[in-house]
């Protein structure tokens, strides 16, 4: 789902945004639909007496301080990790100093790049935040290097330093969103305007994705509320058809939210572009400048000829547990549909007994319930035709997509990009998301894969690798790449 924000853009996939009965949201002029009582605010509770600005201050101040509390958490485990290398040489009050200026440069400028607290921001949005200020001190410590006589010996431990940190406040931040969240202090009331039929569900997705930090309420009327109310408001439907209210939506919310997946304005690419000094809308095509593609080649060739070094042995050892529970060839070819249409030799572990389309054949004669679930999601949480015990280890894992390196290897596949699908799969899909799906490298991981993975139904699928491919960036494709092993071993949604 893509939002298009006023003055800002925020976007995230949910499946609340793609129903089929979407000509029933659309919303009457003038009308906000009646729900829910709003959650009180912790803070609300606790200083009844206070002005309503700081009120609504206190929630976001406590939020930036636990962050920045784990930011220079992160960076004191950098400390003691850049020293614990030998032969560091670095004791002393130099080198403290040294660090202690480049983590208080990359703090000041995470807050400058609006890091504290970060509503409203996608990870990939985080983590390129993060390396471009982490670039920028590591350059004002080249030129200290420079003037300094120990500069060059310093200069190295501090872009170490500097990388430590990138890896390690990731996860400290992650505890500290979780601590504040877990305190009530996380995320700005936002008021969801929409259809009867859309509300609920859009509450929900912003309740299961709390880290976007918009905490969603319902209200039912324009008019100023004692506590100040939300501020910011989320408005999804016929955007037309709210035309006479936004005017007074302005003057209320300090945000305003349109959901660009309505009925009335779907399109894709949609960027904030500045246009003769105001902020308009720029529709861009999204596709990939031959730079990306070269950087994007380079990086999957980096990662997949040492990861096939690595994962040889559990392949080897996979291999011999397929052909003990049933012998036969351990590999299994599947043609899938590539970039331009070009078909994609797909190379998988083979999990399914060699008579597996016999055994589904007569599932499906059998036991209509499970017909009706693979027609939804073109697997089966309980599947006859899997082998046991080391089948659905490898499936659960992903073990068995290892081989597809050789795939990224040979340049039919990427490390990131959508999942390529079999032509049964394609032909539940409209024609337009196929050529939409075409214009990109399928990827050994892909954004459906570090979300629902197996849970999502073909709806659901299309929605993601849609949004993927609109949203498509280096820094897009780095998070997702680092959200898969946590995904892995989570095994949520994976059968």
């Amino acid at each position: 789902m893509s939002l298009f924000a006023s003055p800002t853009i925020t976007s995230g996939p949910s499946k609340a945004a793609t129903s089929n009965d979407m000509t029933a949201r659309a919303i009457p002029a003038g009308s906000v639909p009646p729900i829910a009582a709003k959650t009180a605010d912790r803070f609300d509770r606790a200083g009844a007496n206070m002005p309503v600005a700081i009120r609504r201050r206190l929630p976001r101040l406590a939020t930036s301080s636990f962050l920045v509390a784990g930011d220079i958490a992160g960076y004191l485990i950098a400390y003691f990790v850049v020293l614990s290398i030998p032969p560091s040489g670095l004791e002393g009050t130099l080198a403290e100093r040294t660090f202690m200026i480049a983590a208080l440069a990359a703090i000041i400028l995470y807050a400058s790049a609006g890091l504290y607290p970060g509503y409203r921001l996608h990870d990939h949005e985080h983590l390129r935040r993060r390396t471009v200020a982490a670039v920028k001190v590591a350059v004002l410590a080249a030129f200290g290097a420079i003037i300094l006589p120990e500069g060059q010996r310093l200069l190295l431990a501090v872009i170490g330093f500097l990388a430590v940190g990138l890896i390690v406040q990731p996860f400290v931040h992650w505890l500290a969103r979780g601590l504040c969240c877990k305190l009530g202090v996380w995320g700005e009331r936002a008021a969801v305007i929409a259809g009867s039929n859309l509300t609920p569900a859009l509450v929900a997705h912003f309740e299961n994705h709390w880290q976007y930090g918009i905490r969603p309420e319902v209200s039912d009327t324009l008019a100023a509320s004692p506590d100040g109310g939300p501020s910011i408001a989320v408005i999804a439907g016929d955007a037309g058809a709210l035309a006479p209210d936004l005017a007074a939506m302005r003057r209320k919310f300090a945000e305003v939210i349109l959901l660009s997946d309505t009925p009335s304005f779907k399109v894709s690419g949609l960027r904030p572009a500045d246009v003769g000094g105001e902020i308009g809308i720029r529709l861009t095509s999204d596709r990939s400048s031959v730079n990306s593609d070269l950087v994007r080649r380079i990086l999957d060739l980096a990662i997949a000829i040492p990861a096939s070094i690595v994962v040889a042995p559990f392949i080897a050892f996979a291999a011999a547990a397929i052909y003990a529970i049933d012998p036969g060839p351990v590999f299994f070819r599947h043609t899938r549909e590539g970039r331009s249409g070009k078909p994609v030799h797909v190379l998988k572990l083979r999990t399914m007994y060699q008579d597996a389309e016999q055994r589904l054949e007569a599932l499906f004669r059998d036991d209509p319930n499970m017909r009706a679930e693979w027609l939804s999601h073109f697997k089966l949480r309980d599947d006859p035709r899997v082998l046991p015990v080391i089948g659905h280890m490898l499936r659960s894992s992903s073990i068995d997509e290892l081989p597809q390196l050789a795939n990224i290897i040979a340049g039919q596949m990427a490390i990131v990009g959508p999942r390529p699908f079999p032509e049964y799969h394609l032909l539940a899909m409209d024609d337009e998301f196929r050529d939409k799906r075409r214009s990109v490298t399928p990827g050994l991981t892909g954004l459906w894969q570090i979300s629902e993975r197996s849970s999502a139904d073909i709806e659901l699928q299309q929605q993601l690798d849609e949004f993927y491919i609109d949203n498509r960036s280096l820094w897009f494709d780095c998070q997702i790449l680092l959200s898969t092993i946590p995904a892995v071993f989570k095994r949520r949604g994976a059968y």
